[in-house]
């Protein structure tokens, strides 16, 4: 390929480099030049443009790109039309993407000219989520770089996606005296929400007392049951192998290949089996929605892919899965306290919801009731979302939208109407989503009338989204209790869009435990919502 300056008599068929306004007319970069843009240029006092000439044996890039997709593809991808010398790759369905990472190596390595970027392996993809993208470069690809690097793709397994099997699993939950049954409870609801997540179904757990014995014949009830994969989570933790809960799969007549993982949460997660089939002792965290070890191996096991205890040893690289707050954290300061530190932070946009009703405070509209300084409450809650990483700040209106708007005067906010909100929480929902940028990854949505959130909470909650490691979806947490506000990726949009009537996302949480990552935070201001007038009545003047 030829690049640069091209005198227009020579520039015939070649591709335009740069974009170029003319009078009545916009000639794009990616232009091919013919005879009637030619004599624009002209018209327009020009006499050469930067420009690129294809040479004999040059691919033009979306050519390029496109052939390249073609010798990638693997069962349960798909592809997208080439366009700018791009083509994405999209999972069919749910399940995970395997790499060959040499082999995507070798690929990128190849030629400047060609790239091919990836999602991580074992990354757990949604259907019609990005998989990958390829991009040429420059505007051709040399023909012979293209054929190796065709070549290479189609001999090997640079990606391949692995879907979500129908996947019948058993749980056995052990017990102490004294022990509170609504931690069994939560426990058998988050882990049904995860093996739902996989695709799979839960049979009828198993409540045994914290004995060997007990797990050992509850293991093998399940097991005719025709559960293929058997869980025990003991009501105190494994701290052994050869502890109560490893050694009922032992006695049941299995066997431990492995125990721990470096993945925290999830270190005392113990792998074994039992008549061929996978069998493990849960960390206890597993009790937890939020993201932790078991989630990887569940998430391979279900995709049909075997897991050994050199696999999980292999797992420590990423496997910090948990923001931990400094402690001893000052209580005054926890909510100004500053983040953790996070190489590339993700785009995400705030939506605050500030459209409701007040039908609990009566005549009085409370997200414009002032503190003792006169700041409306709204106020303060925009201000503080304002003060994070969130951008943009899209704030959602509805009852008294012009006394709402003007409580926010002069602050770099965008208003969304929503015209149907007495229908509910739901339609500021679609209308603040409509309003998200498409470059946006994900949005906090935010209650306006949770004002004592400070903007070092938000930015913490912000720190753990992360979709490509498994946090699509971020919650905060205090002493166990789950708060507000909630971070959703782009790919749960739709899913919200559909709710209905007064209903938040809150109901969506548990349907995607295994997406859901919990941020811990010293603070009860994520629990503490401001909606009758005797809340109203303790709402803290600002500091």
């Amino acid at each position: 390929m030829i690049f640069g300056l091209t005198p227009l008599e020579d520039a015939a068929g070649a591709i335009l480099a740069h974009t170029h306004r003319l009078p009545g007319r916009v000639l794009k970069k990616g232009t091919v030049l013919d005879h009637a843009a030619l004599e624009a240029l002209a018209a327009a006092g020009e006499s050469a443009v930067i420009a690129a000439r294809l040479e004999p044996g040059d691919v033009p890039e979306d050519e390029a790109a496109s052939r390249l997709a073609e010798a990638l593809l693997r069962p349960g991808l798909t592809r997208s039309r080439a366009a700018t010398g791009r083509v994405n790759l999209f999972a069919a369905g749910p399940g995970l993407l395997a790499l060959d990472v040499a082999l995507i190596d070798r690929l990128n390595t190849l030629d400047e000219s060609l790239t091919l970027a990836t999602q991580p392996t074992y990354a757990p993809l949604s259907a019609r989520e990005m998989a990958a993208t390829i991009k040429v470069i420059p505007f051709a690809v040399p023909g012979a770089v293209l054929a190796e690097a065709e070549a290479l793709a189609r001999a090997g397994h640079a990606l391949s996606f692995h879907p979500y099997r129908p996947l019948r699993a058993g749980l056995v939950m052990s017990h102490l005296p004294g022990m509170k049954p609504g931690i069994l409870d939560n426990t058998l609801e988050a882990t049904r929400a995860r093996i739902a997540a996989v695709g799979g179904e839960l049979l009828p757990a198993e409540r045994v007392p914290h004995d060997e014995a007990a797990i050992a014949g509850a293991l093998r009830r399940l097991r005719a049951a025709g559960a293929e994969l058997l869980m025990v989570i003991g009501a105190s933790a494994v701290v052994d192998r050869r502890d109560i809960g490893p050694a009922a799969i032992t006695r049941a007549g299995g066997e431990i290949a492995h125990f721990g993982m470096p993945v925290d949460p999830g270190n005392l997660l113990c792998l074994g089996s039992l008549d061929g089939l996978p069998a493990l002792v849960l960390p206890g965290c597993a009790r937890s929605p939020a993201l932790n070890g078991f989630d990887w191996v569940l998430q391979r096991l279900a995709a049909g892919i075997p897991v050994t205890g050199r696999d999980i040893q292999r797992l420590g690289a990423g496997g910090l899965l948990m923001e931990i707050e400094t402690r001893p954290l000052p209580r005054a300061a926890a909510g100004r306290a500053e983040p953790l530190p996070r190489p590339g932070h993700r785009p995400v946009a705030a939506l605050v919801l500030a459209a409701g009703l007040s039908r609990r405070m009566g005549p009085v509209n409370k997200l414009l009731a002032g503190d003792a300084a006169g700041r409306p409450m709204i106020a303060r809650t925009v201000d503080h979302v304002l003060a994070s990483r969130a951008e943009p700040v899209i704030v959602v209106t509805g009852h008294e939208r012009e006394r709402v708007e003007a409580a926010l005067a002069g602050r770099p906010v965008r208003f969304v109407h929503a015209p149907d909100h007495a229908e509910g929480l739901s339609a500021s929902l679609r209308a603040g989503l409509g309003a998200v940028p498409e470059e946006c990854e994900g949005v906090l949505v935010c209650l306006g009338d949770m004002p004592l959130v400070g903007p070092g909470t938000l930015d913490r909650i912000l720190d753990g989204f992360d979709p490509a490691a498994g946090r699509s979806v971020v919650q905060p947490v205090h002493e166990g209790q789950p708060g507000n506000p909630v971070l959703w990726g782009r790919e749960f949009f739709a899913e919200i869009g559909a709710l209905c009537g007064d209903r938040g996302a809150r109901g969506l949480l548990a349907r995607h435990a295994a997406r859901l990552a919990a941020v811990p935070v010293t603070e009860d201001s994520v629990l503490r919502d401001f909606d009758t007038p005797e809340a109203l009545a303790r709402l803290d003047a600002p500091a």
